[in-house]
């Protein structure tokens, strides 16, 4: 099993703290977010990690893991970085994670142990987080709802009834490169301006709605993502008070 972090975007949401560095080394409690990833990979027995690079990309150089470049970092959506490692994708079972987010080694170890060919971890207990996050918790919630066997069937939509929702998507992922194979056959599909523009919930939803199963699993322990530097600030918060531990 490898890993390949997703950290190419700048993150212009965090403001200043954002302007001469990436987003994923922003720091949360002593260290650096991408060193958080990093941590609960290798905690979890990911050796191999691979981090896609944009914006500042020199200052992922000494992160101690390989690299690979998306120089159309601006101009594309995270799918198309995922896409610059389809090398890694094409030969291995690989995780995937956003760069802007912190997890487990245990939920890392179980979406390792997970059947099915494309797999992703969800917080079923979001409402607190997002409450906490946000004045009106729907204004950033997306639809995610799962069947009795855990396969995702909606994913990605703007929804206006919290009760529909049955947990977020936390920007961990699990590909086999079977599940790999299928999506790349779906983004065959697509002009070069569709694929640009393709989040990844949202070609998730494609392959849904193309028969192609994606399993989900509960997250084990903390988690979050730090989309402002007011979720910083929450986060810190919490660790000081030993509401969350690292």
């Amino acid at each position: 099993m490898r890993a390949v972090i997703l950290a190419a975007g700048r993150g212009s949401r965090m403001g200043g703290l954002t302007e001469n560095s990436p987003k994923c080394l922003v720091s949360l409690g002593g260290r650096p977010l991408l060193q958080w990833q990093i941590d609960a990979l290798r905690g979890a027995g990911i050796v191999r990690i691979a981090i896609v690079t944009g914006w500042r990309r020199e200052q992922l150089e000494s992160m101690g893991a390989e690299t690979v470049h998306n120089p159309r970092w601006a101009e594309t959506n995270m799918v198309m970085s995922l896409a610059c490692a389809e090398a890694w994708l094409r030969s291995n079972s690989c995780l995937v994670s956003y760069s802007d987010i912190f997890y487990s080694a245990a939920t890392v170890s179980a979406l390792i142990a997970a059947a099915g060919d494309i797999c992703i971890t969800y917080d079923p207990d979001w409402l607190a987080l997002w409450s906490r996050r946000f004045a009106d918790p729907l204004a950033d919630a997306e639809s995610f709802e799962i069947d009795a066997a855990g396969r995702v069937i909606e994913i990605g939509r703007r929804v206006t009834d919290a009760r529909a929702i049955r947990g977020q998507y936390m920007g961990l992922l699990k590909f086999t490169p079977a599940g790999w194979a299928q999506t790349a056959r779906l983004l065959e599909t697509q002009s070069n301006a569709e694929r640009d523009r393709l989040d990844m919930t949202g070609m998730l939803r494609q392959l849904i709605a193309a028969g192609v199963e994606v399993r989900a699993l509960p997250r084990i322990g903390p988690w979050g993502e730090v989309d402002s530097a007011s979720d910083l600030r929450l986060y810190e918060a919490d660790l000081a008070s030993g509401r969350m531990r690292p």
